[in-house]
């Protein structure tokens, strides 16, 4: 059985669907493991394709201070002990790791139990957990990685499906990550009334909490645009899309790249090490796309975008990454699991 752990966020989960879905084409259903806080319930309790889920009473570690961080150890040291019982129970032969505070009592019991670590980072600056790994990891991935077996993100297959080469902006789409961005939001709303007038047409992720309020905004406005809280399927509005403004999350950043999708990042400056500033400045510093603070997010930003190169910069976008980055990834963990002989006689 594969094991796959990890999440909390949109960015960490979209990465294990992949290769959940890059295993299943292989005819293995993995076995996941992730926190019944954050969204991988809401994600994967229902999702096809697995074998079986377990959600635990997971607990982030570095955002405490004081006794409540010992309390968050002791914490995950239960969990792991519990977890041992579990991998043993299906007969774990790897764990894959996509980071996030959820994966922690699944990847330290495993490296515990001496099953298999594979890990994917994300980002461009290693979390605390893969960092705190990755000596004992069987693999570990990064595409900002050059020692990386494979530099190609675990981007679905439907979003290099819908990949197309811009050449000039008649629709932006505007992207918090999967629980929208305030900064953002305020950003659209304060040009919204100049792309319409320049005939632009609008696609908005508002995010849950301020769906309510974008929503609004238009139609007090008189303004036509396509706002939604969340989607599943991103990869249909991204093709209608000429240039996106969004946070700098690696998996947001990958599936632009797979896309085509010239974009205008704004990291959210509260990243843990500013990890989306390095994400962002990968693509912006080889002219891949466009970087801002978002104390600088001012309408006059949108002027940068009059002399762009808008077709040469989708057309490398699309060659940046390879569509096979999951696939590559899965047979890899097939390659390292334990042989059945070592799990029980499970699969």
């Amino acid at each position: 059985m594969i094991v796959i752990t990890g999440g909390g966020t949109g960015g960490h989960l979209a990465a294990a669907q992949a290769i959940k879905d890059a295993l299943n084409e292989k005819g293995v259903e993995p076995f996941f493991i992730g926190s019944s806080d954050g969204q991988d319930r809401a994600w994967f309790e229902n999702e096809i394709g697995f074998a079986g889920t377990r959600f635990l009473s997971s607990v982030g570690v570095m955002n405490k201070r004081g006794i409540f961080r010992v309390f968050a150890l002791i914490r995950v040291a239960i969990l792991s002990c519990k977890t041992r019982k579990l991998l043993r129970e299906i007969g774990a032969a790897a764990v894959f790791s996509v980071g996030g505070y959820s994966a922690a009592p699944a990847a330290i019991a495993a490296v515990t139990l001496k099953i298999p670590l594979v890990i994917h980072e994300q980002n461009a600056v290693y979390g605390s957990l893969n960092r705190l790994l990755k000596p004992f990891a069987k693999g570990v991935f990064c595409s900002f990685d050059p020692d990386s077996p494979s530099r190609d993100y675990p981007v679905r297959d439907r979003f290099f499906e819908k990949a197309r080469q811009r050449s000039a902006i008649e629709t932006v789409i505007f992207l918090g990550g999967s629980q929208g961005a305030a900064a953002i939001n305020d950003f659209a709303m304060s040009i919204a009334k100049r792309l319409s007038a320049a005939g632009i047409r609008i696609i908005h992720q508002s995010g849950r909490k301020d769906y309510d309020r974008v929503l609004a905004f238009y139609r007090e406005n008189s303004i036509d645009a396509m706002v939604f809280d969340f989607d599943s399927d991103i990869p249909a509005h991204l093709q209608k899309a000429d240039l996106a403004i969004a946070r700098a999350g690696a998996g947001t950043l990958f599936e632009l790249a797979a896309n085509g999708l010239p974009a205008l990042f704004v990291p959210y400056p509260y990243a843990a090490g500013n990890h989306q500033m390095k994400n962002a400045k990968y693509l912006s510093d080889r002219g891949l796309g466009w970087c801002v603070e978002q104390s600088r997010l001012t309408p006059e930003i949108f002027d940068v975008f009059a002399d762009a190169d808008l077709s040469g910069i989708s057309k490398a976008l699309m060659k940046l990454i390879a569509r096979d980055g999951a696939k590559a990834i899965a047979k890899y963990i097939l390659s390292v699991q334990k042989p059945l002989s070592a799990t029980n006689g499970r699969e």
